[in-house]
């Protein structure tokens, strides 16, 4: 049971990174390599905030802070030094890991002994596993009602424009390069957010954490799609959540099966691919259905 509830709890931690990308990678429609630096950067500044004693819910706040401060450096080379997205990525990407270095000072440091998010009175009166459930919950709850909310503002519907037609956009009088700055600073800000959530659930930030946070985001999404189909806007950022305590689950049976835990991002890919290829196999098979039924009669 223990098992079970601390799946649903870091499948919740980690849907706050899926919303994140789900911004950048479905609304705008830009294959954000930042990811796995934001991430690492966010774990990084938050727990040596923790370190040198400074308020868990303030660190986690600056984790949000670091990540918009990398989304903007990805914007800025994307819209105004015409670098091309996936190569803008890159580049901050691989600078934020000296970045995240200095800030760490070593490639590990530990939480042990000091206070975190979870160390609040109330989530540490709670049973083993449900202080990540509840924390996630509303974490989930309030970035959800405040996405559906920005969405739905004309600021926001100028940001679903964008993505959506950026010529048309234009058109309209829209300033694209600032709805995709934008774009990239909130998304990564939540990446951030998710980073240091995740690094106080864990207990310890690594230089390497990043590594493969872009895969499990992704499949947050795409299980999400796959599972609900077409939905509106506000119930789509909903699907990414239950997407990520669905992946959770699938990774958490992958390894009750007695695969080795250092194959977690083979098999993370592998299940990202298939969930990709689903909608391709389902109309192939389709195809095949109706194919094979014309020739019988």
């Amino acid at each position: 049971m223990t098992i079970i509830v601390s799946a649903i709890g870091q499948g919740l931690l980690w849907g706050v990174l899926g919303l994140g990308l789900f911004l950048s990678f479905r609304i705008l429609d830009f294959p954000d390599m930042t990811v796995e630096g934001t991430f690492a950067m966010g774990a990084s500044v938050t727990v040596i905030c923790l370190v040198h004693g400074i308020n868990p819910l303030l660190a986690t706040l600056f984790a949000f802070l670091a990540g918009t401060l990398a989304g903007l450096a990805t914007g800025l080379l994307y819209t105004k030094g015409k670098i091309p997205i996936l190569l803008a990525g890159i580049l901050v990407m691989t600078s934020l890991y000296s970045i995240n270095l200095r800030i760490l000072t070593k490639a590990n440091v530990s939480l042990i002994g000091k206070d975190t998010i979870f160390s609040s009175h109330f989530l540490a009166s709670l049973p083993a596993s449900f202080d990540s459930v509840v924390l996630g919950v509303i974490l989930v709850v309030v970035s959800i009602c405040l996405l559906a909310f920005f969405l739905n503002t004309e600021l926001g519907q100028a940001f679903i424009a964008t993505g959506d037609n950026e010529k048309m956009a234009r058109s309209l009088g829209i300033q694209t390069d600032r709805m995709k700055i934008l774009g990239l600073m909130v998304s990564n800000g939540f990446i951030g957010l998710a980073g240091g959530l995740i690094a106080q659930n864990n207990g310890y930030a690594d230089i390497s954490m990043g590594i493969g946070t872009i895969v499990i985001g992704l499949a947050a999404i795409i299980i999400g799609e796959v599972v609900f189909g077409n939905l509106s806007l506000t119930a789509r950022l909903i699907a990414v959540v239950i997407g990520s305590i669905f992946y959770r689950f699938v990774i958490l049976i992958v390894l009750s099966l007695g695969f080795n835990a250092n194959d977690l991002k083979l098999i993370s890919a592998i299940i990202l691919a298939f969930c990709l290829m689903l909608p391709t196999l389902r109309k192939s098979l389709r195809l095949n259905t109706l194919f094979e039924g014309g020739r019988t009669k």
